[in-house]
């Protein structure tokens, strides 16, 4: 009798069919971002990062062109297991012959490579419009700002994105999740609160009217509490957000468990917007302190949202994607680590026995329970992911790494 087989009769004597969550498993999408790949420089702008955003290590051999960032995501999605989809941001456009278009002048031709890439390799694309790193980006603030320019400047951008979004959901035939955060804010006490979020409410409304179906185009809501230079106060709260996503039908709430403040839990919020929405969206990633967007790993928080995820029966209901990036470590190994941790915290949720723990809470059987969750914790996992794996055609366990050696030795590191 194989491993897996002996494990396969453990979970069964919990009543848990480790083949079906396998099987359910493979069709679950999940969206690898692009910007892990070049420490989100992006294609349309050569200056550093703002607002906000700060990427940190200068690790050899990141992707400078977009043929090298998309060779890079291949090597990464060779080496993990499940469906995938491609997390765009605009400022990833790719400009042929010399043409250039701004931020509010984008078109989906700008994105034509990426469909090919994704269509060549069955994948749907989300979209995030780039609200930082330009220099319209005035004081800090985009769909905020009092100076009308700038606002017209951004929602121009924001319906751009709402375009290009429904040329990707046209093209691929899948849903484009479409999500909108701003790092809009001040650094000190500020003296009006209220102006700066009714301007970003209305910035934003204007452009969610731009023309969408709103079954193929999901446009999302994000927080965060702070960023750099904006330590005392964001536009985009999770107050704000996530009232516009109630109250804008079509919206969905978007949580980035990096964006709370570091003993709240997006684990526990889950369930909590599973009540009230149909839908809504997550970008997974690893705080440390603050949203400082660390490669996710398999630790507590992230296995405590794949569970609410899984238990509820959201993973219909739930568009999940990875965000985060380090630049000290090798990139593509940061990407691998990343997406192998959340498909195993999602399989991990798939082969527990669900539905015997709730019984065993709705009936106040909490010695039960907790005696049960404990021992749930020493099932042979590893055996049920290897066998995923393999029946995916990657590497199980730790030589996967082996070929992100030789990728750094013979790609990587001939890079300038």
């Amino acid at each position: 009798m194989t491993r897996y087989e002996e494990a396969k009769k453990r979970y069964a004597e919990f009543g848990i069919d480790t083949d079906a969550a396998i099987e359910k498993l493979k069709t679950v999408p999940v969206a690898l971002h692009c910007w892990q790949g070049d420490d989100v420089g992006g294609f349309d702008s050569k200056d550093a990062l703002s607002g906000g955003i700060l990427t940190t290590g200068n690790y050899p051999g990141k992707a400078t062109t977009p043929e090298q960032l998309m060779q890079d995501m291949d090597k990464a999605m060779s080496l993990c297991p499940g469906k995938k989809k491609l997390n765009l941001h605009a400022s990833y456009a790719i400009f042929e012959d010399g043409e250039f278009a701004d931020r509010d002048k984008l078109e989906p031709k700008h994105f034509k490579k990426w469909v090919e890439y994704a269509k060549a390799r069955n994948m749907g694309i989300d979209f995030n419009p780039t609200f930082f790193s330009h220099p319209m980006v005035k004081d800090g603030l985009t769909l905020s700002s009092p100076d009308e320019e700038v606002r017209r400047f951004w929602i121009n951008h924001g319906k751009a994105c709402i375009r290009i979004s429904q040329y990707f959901a046209e093209e691929t035939g899948i849903p484009c999740v479409m999500n909108i955060w701003t790092g809009d804010g001040y650094k000190d006490i500020p003296a009006d609160r209220m102006g700066p979020r009714m301007r970003y409410k209305e910035s934003f409304e204007e452009i969610l009217s731009e023309p969408h179906d709103p079954a193929m185009v999901k446009p999302c809501a994000e927080s965060k509490v702070f960023g750099i230079g904006v330590e005392s106060f964001t536009a985009g709260s999770a107050e704000f957000t996530l009232s516009f996503a109630a109250t804008h039908p079509g919206c969905l709430p978007l949580m980035d468990n990096g964006h709370y403040h570091p003993q709240e839990y997006v684990s526990d919020k889950i369930p909590a917007l599973l009540c009230f929405f149909p839908e809504i969206a997550l970008h997974i990633t690893r705080g440390v302190r603050w949203d400082s967007d660390h490669v996710v790993l398999l630790d507590d928080e992230t296995k405590e949202m794949a569970k609410e995820v899984v238990r509820n029966n959201a993973l219909d209901r739930v568009y999940m994607a990875l965000d985060f990036f380090d630049a000290s470590i090798n990139r593509i190994s940061a990407w691998t680590v990343g997406f192998r941790s959340w498909q195993k915290a999602l399989l991990n949720a798939m082969c527990l026995p669900n539905e015997l723990l709730k019984k065993l809470q709705d009936e106040g059987r909490f010695t039960e329970l907790m005696v049960m969750q404990e021992e749930a914790k020493m099932l042979p996992f590893a055996d049920v992911w290897e066998h995923y794996c393999e029946t995916e055609g990657v590497t199980a366990g730790p030589k996967w790494f082996d070929e992100i050696k030789k990728y750094e030795d013979e790609v990587l590191s001939k890079r300038g």
